[in-house]
């Protein structure tokens, strides 16, 4: 029993300022537009009686949203459990509300009840279940962009932890005879430049760059970097790693790419241009 009442507690709580609210904008239109004929009441009478309708509609979304539920549901769920669509949910609201204050209009308000009473009272009365409706639609909406957010974060965690365990792998350099050999982890390596029978390897060593030459052609070293996605061709004399690229510049007819703490600048043709700009 007093789990119960600690869950209708904290249910009313969650729902207790939408509940509210749509309860006094109730209270407010019928206290301004007054649809209903109930001019003979005294102003201070008046207030008690159209406080009468919002306490109803309070009554009655309290009693179909939390209350019922609650007692429906099973002593070992925690969280709550739709035991009715919400469409139906709506409809009982709409329903018994628009009962309830055709008998309050008609025995507390002496209202003669007629056909456009009871229209108004429904109209009046359709209000609450499309406002809790456009509640709940909201509530869902944050409820799955949290989900994402969180799935987001956790996506964006794997991806960091992929690329760190890619940029730790070792690439190796060959030359063109296979005489010489020059491996370094994928993080070090910066770009690579054709120059004329060699090709200029240039690293990370700390926090100073470093080069190192190896004889070899840049088709092929291209080749042996083919299997590493970091590595993407700019121009025909140089390749370069994506990791280190800070921005893509340009003037009026050249391009070319800054790369992080290296003081050189990178030149990048027309030919790899779009892959570039699709890379970054």
């Amino acid at each position: 029993m007093n789990n119960k009442l600690d869950q209708l507690i904290d249910d009313l709580k969650e729902d207790l300022g939408i509940l509210l609210s749509i309860s006094f904008g109730v209270f407010l239109f019928v206290l301004f537009f007054q649809p209903f004929p109930f001019i003979d009441f005294e102003l201070e009478d008046s207030l008690l009686f159209v406080g009468g309708l919002g306490t109803i509609v309070f009554i009655i979304m309290v009693l179909i949203r939390i209350t019922i539920p609650l007692l429906l549901r099973r002593t070992n769920q925690e969280n709550r459990v739709v035991i009715l669509p919400g469409y139906l949910t709506g409809f009982i609201i709409l329903t018994l509300s628009s009962v309830a204050f055709v008998f309050y209009l008609r025995y507390v308000g002496m209202v003669n009840i007629t056909f456009i009473i009871v229209f108004k009272a429904v109209l009046i009365c359709l209000a609450p279940p499309f406002a809790l409706s456009i509640s709940d639609s909201i509530k869902e909406l944050k409820h799955q962009n949290e989900l994402h957010m969180v799935e987001k974060k956790i996506i964006q965690k794997q991806i960091e932890k992929y690329e760190e365990d890619y940029l730790n792998k070792t690439i190796e350099f060959i030359s063109e005879n296979n005489s010489e050999n020059f491996s370094l982890l994928i993080s070090e390596v910066a770009l690579i430049k054709s120059a004329e029978n060699y090709v200029e390897i240039v690293y990370k060593d700390g926090d100073n760059f470093r080069k190192k030459l190896i004889r070899n052609t840049l088709k092929n070293i291209e080749l042996q970097t083919k299997q590493y996605s970091n590595f993407l061709r700019c121009h025909r004399i140089c390749i370069v790693n994506l990791h280190y690229i800070e921005k893509l510049n340009r003037d009026n007819t050249n391009h070319w790419l800054t790369i992080k703490g290296f003081a050189d600048q990178v030149p990048v043709s027309r030919q790899y241009l779009l892959r570039i700009k699709e890379a970054l």
